[in-house]
């Protein structure tokens, strides 16, 4: 269990170490989603009444910032 993910966090780091831009931009596709969602959907949804896609798409981006600068 620890090899192979040892293994997936070489493979993962090797991967984005390329593509340094890849989390951030998955996080603003997520943001741009979660108002798609808002502006089509009801109000009265988990996910439009929580911003869901919102928070975890700035999560990502936040994240891959980090993990761009660090690499």
């Amino acid at each position: 269990m620890i090899e192979w993910f040892s293994t997936f966090l070489d493979h993962t780091s090797a991967h984005l170490a390329d593509r340094k831009g890849l989390l951030p931009l998955a996080g603003i596709g997520l943001i741009v989603l979660n108002f798609l969602l808002a502006s089509l959907l009801p109000a009265d949804w988990f996910i439009v009444r929580t911003n869901l896609f919102l928070h975890l798409g700035l999560l990502v981006a936040l994240f891959g910032q980090m993990l761009a600068w660090a690499l």
